[in-house]
């Protein structure tokens, strides 16, 4: 699970203020402390689709626990953002990654776009023409 840390204050007209301390550009809210967290995922997503759609650097998330401070990312985001990290490990282009998965450059551009929902099968091709492993783990909540 890829988590990003977030500071909620209450704010002066009854509503939560969202920031996140590694996405300056990052402000959103809710009219509670649940609303403030969802809306700050979504937020989260855009502002990191918005630095892939210029090719602007992604901070890395808190891998951790969900923490009160803290919001997890979907899924397919948390591939997309891997994913990302993956290329600039390796050392390649988005043309290079096309070329080693014998496609078009533009299918690769949507492997990297938040709002596109990517079949696993394509993320993990990615992954192994970039030469990484991924791994998958969930964790059960006991009900005892």
């Amino acid at each position: 699970m890829l988590t990003y840390k977030i500071k909620l204050t209450p704010d002066d007209n009854g509503t939560v203020l969202v920031t996140c301390p590694v996405l300056p550009e990052l402000t959103t809210f809710g009219e509670d402390e649940a609303e403030a967290r969802q809306r700050a995922v979504a937020a989260i997503e855009e502002a990191l689709a918005a630095r892939l759609a210029h090719g602007q650097d992604l901070p890395l998330p808190v891998e951790m626990p969900l923490a009160a401070r803290t919001v997890a990312l979907p899924t397919l985001t948390a591939f997309k953002v891997l994913l990302w990290h993956a290329l600039r490990h390796a050392g390649i282009t988005r043309a290079e990654l096309a070329r080693r998965l014998g496609c078009h450059r533009e299918q690769v551009d949507r492997l990297f776009r938040i709002d596109h929902a990517s079949q696993l099968s394509q993320m993990d091709a990615a992954f192994r023409a970039l030469g990484a492993d991924v791994s998958v783990s969930a964790q059960f909540a006991c009900s005892e």
